[in-house]
């Protein structure tokens, strides 16, 4: 049986657990994972998120319980501050900026969350990958855990590139040369991180962690990708599981939106997402872009700035601060993003086609799997100008087979089972204690 597929045991009750959630205090990450949350607390479970005051409105969003930690570092409205300063910077400056904020944050959840866990009674985790510290708080508790990879994900493999290049795949003996050099780079640029998780292993006398494999869970690895939406793999362990997008819009907040200034013309919806979204700039040439187009734009400004920050734009598009994104993406023909992943899952889902312009972080990464999977055009945000986003435009508005590949992938997302499925998993992990192939 393919191991996405495997079921719960016929006469299997799972008993009620409290779980523990770790993840940053971004969109990207808390979506999904309060997501997932708020399923096992439907089924009977006791769900809460442990983190930074900004991720408490979600988490309550979704019903879940909330433990504060970092309040002296990160008191409420630091994160808006962290995203407007980081939205400014692209590239190589990005990434570094969020090596540091990962650093900081690393030693903050490492230094408070165990003695939290423990005053909770938490009796098993749910730990966002990109949650660097989360498997040593499992290790120094002795708590079983399911790691989750709400990002695009972190395992490596020679023939795959690293998350944060645009690099096309190839099986190739060159490419596997540029891969695991690139590894390598990418591991000495995050090493700050990892010396923090180092530190506080040795001070605990926790055994080392040979790799960064050893930080992830040996009972279920639950990616929210679905398996056509990734390179080929060979070497991901026994216990990953491609569940497809960890989404569902009863766990969001509510969102206001003018539904009654849609034209009825072909919806374009255009996001650069949470925290890449201060190059307001970029939204006066996506409107350009796409002003010949018997359509309508929407901007979605991602909480970074307000319409009247921007000047007027050609064709009027309808700007707000933020959208109803789940509820906008059914009605669209276009999407044109950031590539950040889960606003690219969320179109797939829809079917929806996409022109991508990565940024930061492991959106390079994403986008060179929508050109990869034929469901989009990509556009280098160093090469970014009207006349080529336009042409990109044009290339997918015009050309039927974008469309095609993103309804396939749509149709291989509900076959993955989503959410529903991630939380069988996790379920099934922590009831039985065995790994769940």
């Amino acid at each position: 049986m393919d191991r996405n597929q495997s079921k719960l045991p016929s006469n299997h009750e799972p008993t009620v657990t409290h779980f523990g959630l770790l993840c940053p205090a971004a969109s990207g990450h808390l979506n999904p994972m309060t997501t997932l949350g708020h399923v096992l607390q439907k089924r009977g479970h006791r769900v809460t998120l442990v983190g930074i005051a900004d991720a408490e409105a979600k988490s309550r969003a979704a019903g879940l319980e909330f433990a504060a930690i970092g309040q002296a570092n990160y008191p409420a409205g630091s994160t808006r501050t962290l995203f407007t300063l980081m939205g400014e910077l692209s590239g190589p400056a990005a990434f570094r900026a969020t090596v540091e904020y990962f650093r900081l944050s690393t030693a903050m959840v490492l230094r408070e969350a165990p003695s939290v866990m423990r005053h909770l009674g938490v009796d098993a985790l749910l730990i966002d990958q990109t949650s660097f510290g989360g498997a040593t708080v499992a290790h120094a508790l002795d708590l079983p855990f399911v790691s989750v990879s709400c990002a695009l994900l972190l395992n490596s493999e020679p023939a795959v590139p690293p998350v944060n290049t645009g690099w096309s795949y190839s099986p190739s003996a060159w490419a596997r040369l540029r891969n695991r050099l690139g590894q390598r780079l990418l591991a000495r640029l995050a090493s700050p991180i990892t010396q923090v998780v180092a530190d506080y292993r040795s001070q605990h006398q926790l055994p080392v962690l040979a790799n960064r494999a050893q930080g992830w869970s040996p009972l279920a690895q639950i990616c929210q990708q679905p398996a056509a939406f990734e390179y080929p793999r060979h070497q991901l362990p026994a216990c990953f599981h491609f569940t497809g997008p960890l989404s569902d819009p009863l766990s969001r907040e509510t969102v206001a939106f003018p539904w009654q200034q849609l034209s009825g013309q072909p919806l374009i919806y255009a996001s650069l997402g949470t925290i890449q979204n201060q190059n307001l700039g970029l939204f006066a040439k996506i409107a350009e872009a796409c002003f010949h187009l018997d359509a309508q734009l929407v901007i979605a400004l991602g909480g970074g700035s307000t319409p009247d920050a921007l000047p007027p734009l050609p064709g009027s598009p309808l700007v707000v601060e933020v959208a109803p994104q789940l509820e906008l993406l059914p009605r669209a023909a276009l999407t044109i993003t950031h590539a950040g992943l889960n606003t690219v899952l969320e179109s797939l889902s829809c079917g929806v086609p996409m022109v991508a312009i990565p940024i930061a972080n492991d959106q390079p990464g994403v986008a060179a799997r929508v050109a990869w999977s034929g469901s989009g055009a990509v556009v280098p945000l160093k090469k970014i100008s009207v006349s080529r986003l336009r042409s990109a435009i044009d290339q997918v508005w015009n050309d039927p087979s974008y469309r095609a590949n993103a309804q396939r992938l749509q149709k291989a997302i509900v076959a993955a089972g989503g959410v529903t499925r991630a939380a069988d998993i996790v379920e099934q992990a922590i009831t039985t204690g065995i790994p769940v192939l």
